[in-house]
């Protein structure tokens, strides 16, 4: 009998409304983890995670030395199971089982965790860690006899085929917050922390390519787009920077190049072409095969190249806005808090456009980041904050359809809200830098470390 037919057997024998959560998790979850490769070995229930004990916890052993499950450290796989007369398709029970996974994944003993699983015997749900970012890898998928063993083949698949990158579409469906510049100085942030970037640039006026002054190569993302034949590899670029246009010491920040090289290798980039801004909606439909999901397919091949890759589109959600979006694991949202209309415009994203884009990927995807405040002027700021929270307040309990909290205040506490939202402050030189075609974190080190902790807060651990 093979493992995936001993998991259906194992399934059929549980009750359909059975109860009790350690059936679920005998019968159930600890075959389930065999099927995916582990052995009685390499698993351990009731796993300390440092922020409470989930109900098995799997990884590899090593050696003869390295038993997990006599020493039950660096996990790479957790699962939270309920009984099954707990709904796992949808409601609240469905959103504490999501918050207790990313809460134990990101938790103290648990940086080695990569996957974690939430299941009753009736839905299943693959989570997925990069860096601080849990989010989905599979939809919440129904569990039937006729289809565990498909389930398990492409849960398997995706544990074993693990993608490197962090896909992340910046987006506001309103102008003027500071997507394009956003993008750029993330970007540079990140590959100071030796992480390995590609930036797309998928806005058709092309601030963002116009800015670095990169122009595109004699194959272009036109091109790429409208024929599925190209490589994606002839489009991508080298964003290098003279060290001499850095204004303090490029090797505190780029040790590993010890200063052998004149021009810095910053990260790479699929820069904008002139043709792409003929694209309109029906081009775009008419041309480019697949539509909005050319892009996720075009960037697939690079996804084990790189440890981030940031897309750029525009504020209009039409096929370039749509495509980013669809092509992302997550969006980052940036809003001003001196523009209440990108605070409205993040609602209307959060609750619309990427709902909207999860019914048509129907993978789970794409899962959105908590909004931040970009641009926060330096005079009058505490005042123009608390103007921001109160329409913060308003449009969090005028909205019906979903929670808006956890997306404009990401760490509430209960009696004592927490009113905290990430802050990049106003910098002229950000706006300057565009100018001359330098990323502004290598123009002054304070704006560099406000990019650093935004990497930091949203993406890296560390």
């Amino acid at each position: 009998m093979t493992e995936a037919s001993y998991l259906r057997e194992k399934l059929e024998s549980i009750s359909p409304t059975e109860r009790v959560e350690r059936i679920v998790v005998q019968r159930f979850a600890v075959p389930l983890l065999q099927a995916l490769g582990f052995d009685e070995l390499e698993i351990r229930e009731e796993f300390e995670t440092g922020c409470g004990q989930v109900d098995l916890a799997a990884r590899k052993n090593g050696d003869p030395e390295d038993i997990f499950l006599r020493s039950p450290k660096n996990p790479y796989l957790l699962l939270e199971a309920k009984s099954r007369a707990v709904n796992l398709r949808e409601g609240s029970y469905y959103r504490d089982a999501v918050y207790q996974i990313e809460s134990y994944l990101l938790a103290k003993n648990c940086k080695s965790a990569k996957w974690g699983i939430i299941t009753n015997a009736n839905n299943i749900q693959l989570w997925r860690k990069h860096g601080k970012v849990v989010h989905p890898a599979t939809a919440n998928l129904d569990i039937s006899s006729d289809n565990i063993e498909s389930i398990v083949r492409n849960l398997r698949d995706k544990i074993e085929n693990y993608e490197r990158a962090l896909t992340v579409c910046v987006y506001n469906n309103k102008g003027g917050v500071g997507k394009t510049t956003t993008v750029i100085n993330l970007a540079a942030a990140l590959a100071t922390k030796g992480k390995k970037v590609l930036v797309v640039d998928f806005d058709s006026q092309g601030d963002l390519t116009g800015s670095l002054g990169v122009t595109p190569g004699k194959i272009t993302l036109t091109q790429c787009l409208k024929d599925p034949k190209i490589d994606v590899h002839a489009i991508v670029q080298t964003y290098r920077l003279e060290g001499k246009r850095i204004i303090f010491s490029i090797f505190e920040i780029f040790d590993r190049l010890k200063g052998k090289q004149s021009t810095l290798p910053i990260f790479d980039i699929i820069p904008r072409d002139p043709e792409l801004e003929t694209l309109t909606d029906s081009r775009a439909v008419a041309y480019i095969p697949k539509g909005t999901r050319r892009l996720r397919d075009l960037i697939a091949p690079l996804r084990n190249e790189y440890d981030y890759i940031l897309i750029d589109c525009p504020t209009q959600w039409l096929y370039f806005s749509q495509s980013g979006v669809f092509a992302a694991d997550v969006i980052l949202i940036p809003t001003r808090p001196d523009d209440l209309s990108s605070l409205n415009n993040a609602a209307r994203v959060i609750t619309q456009f990427i709902p909207e884009t999860a019914r048509s990927r129907q993978d789970g995807g794409p899962r959105t980041l908590p909004i931040f405040f970009n641009g926060v002027p330096s005079s009058g700021s505490e005042n123009t904050i608390k103007r921001a929270h109160d329409e913060i307040d308003e449009i969090v309990s005028q909205e019906r359809s979903m929670n808006l909290l956890p997306y404009f205040r990401p760490k509430p506490k209960k009696g004592n809200e927490d009113k905290y939202i990430f802050r990049i402050p106003e910098y002229a030189v950000i706006k300057t830098a565009a100018f001359e075609g330098v990323p502004a974190v290598f123009k002054r080190r304070r704006v560099l470390e406000c990019y650093q902790s935004l990497a930091r807060e949203y993406f890296i651990d560390e």
